[in-house]
């Protein structure tokens, strides 16, 4: 199996992820839950794991560094922190349904910051224009899980900090590829999954709490600190983290984290791009193949999403996962994205790469994408 589908999950994990879970499943009880040693090596493994992701991620204190199941719940927890009924929130046009849907659910007022695919300077001057002093949020995502395009999120941010407005970023298709960084923004939370560009295990995730954050918890019960008290604590990480942690998963992400750092987000986002410029430049010489692809390197992440004249996108996915390469197809749980990109009606077929393909197989997929092609 060619493996095209890590904007859902980066099946391909490294060796000490799987090894880390196994040996914490045998060794780890809960941290904050006692002072015998099984307790205190899971401490020491969360710590561990807050700290590293915080160096990565740009976030001076590992208390702010919180465990969440996955990117949409620190999303939630960070949307339902900063937004009440009727409130304004201006978004970028390319959100996941996983900002959308809370807002909706909030009855908020979306405005979105529309603009052309791959052109991060229309999407800056729109959210410019929309940040004015009645909007309560801004929410915006780093990397567009459909189209890989990177949105500026420094200047979005920079935009925020000068008129006070607070920030979310949506880091799921960005962590571990793409610099992030909390504090330099300056934003309230950043959400990201543990199991995409981190290469941690599946119902992991992170959120980032900026400083001055003052989150509202989703979830109530044991934190195994100031138990007397009915409330939940007031200090981080305690506030989010009700309930006993996934101390395996925590372990495996560490791995997968101490990966990206060994490797470097900077190479890992080049050998994405070296694949994306293959598949673009192969899909694109094939007739009735539309791709959506930045003239631009730095304007695309890997991601590639394209559509095949005459074939439903769901019957391309199918063919080719018949065939041995996994893609994903449809609209990607992003029906805002395709919108912006105009492609609502169709959706599209999304290949999406990690630090574990190689040219080999975006050749091989180009030679059965042809094949394809020349039978519809």
């Amino acid at each position: 199996m060619i493996y095209f589908d890590s904007a859902a999950t980066t099946l391909q994990k490294p060796a000490a992820v799987a090894q880390a879970g196994v040996r914490a499943i045998r060794t780890c009880a809960s941290p904050g839950r006692g002072g015998h040693r099984p307790a205190m090596l899971a401490a020491d493994v969360a710590y561990r794991c807050r700290e590293l992701a915080g160096a990565l991620l740009g976030v001076s204190e590992p208390e702010r560094v919180v465990f969440t199941m996955n990117a949409t719940h620190g999303l939630n927890i960070a949307i339902q922190s900063l937004v009440k009924p009727g409130d304004v929130v201006v978004t970028s046009g390319w959100e996941h349904n996983a900002v959308t849907r809370p807002l909706h659910a909030l009855g908020a007022q979306v405005r979105v910051a529309a603009g052309p695919m791959f052109d991060q300077t229309a999407a800056l001057a729109a959210f410019d224009a929309l940040l004015t002093p009645e909007t309560a949020c801004a929410v915006c995502t780093q990397c567009s899980n459909v189209f890989g395009m990177v949105l500026p999120v420094a200047g979005v941010a920079r935009l925020c900090r000068e008129r006070g407005i607070p920030l979310i970023v949506d880091a799921a298709q960005s962590a571990g590829v793409l610099s992030v960084d909390l504090d330099a923004w300056g934003a309230d939370y950043v959400a990201m999954p543990g199991h995409k560009g981190l290469y941690g295990p599946q119902g992991t995730g992170l959120l980032l709490c900026g400083r001055n954050a003052a989150p509202r918890p989703i979830l109530q019960g044991g934190t195994g600190s100031a138990s007397m008290d009915q409330d939940m604590p007031r200090f981080l990480p305690d506030a989010l983290e009700a309930g006993t942690h996934n101390i395996t998963g925590v372990a495996g992400l560490l791995e997968g984290l101490r990966y990206v750092v060994r490797k470097g987000p900077d190479a890992i986002l080049n050998h994405e791009r070296k694949l994306l410029a293959l598949a673009h430049s192969g899909l694109s010489q094939m007739p009735g193949v539309e791709v959506f692809a930045a003239s631009a390197p730095e304007d695309q992440a890997g991601v590639l999403s394209f559509r095949v004249h005459g074939m439903d996108c769901e019957e391309v996915g199918q063919w080719l996962g018949d065939h041995g390469v996994a893609v994903r197809a449809g609209l990607h749980c992003a029906p805002q994205a395709h919108a912006s990109g105009g492609t609502l009606d169709t959706g599209t077929v999304r290949l999406s790469f990690s630090a574990f393909n190689t040219l080999g197989e975006v050749e091989r997929f180009l030679d059965l994408a042809e094949r394809m092609c020349r039978r519809k």
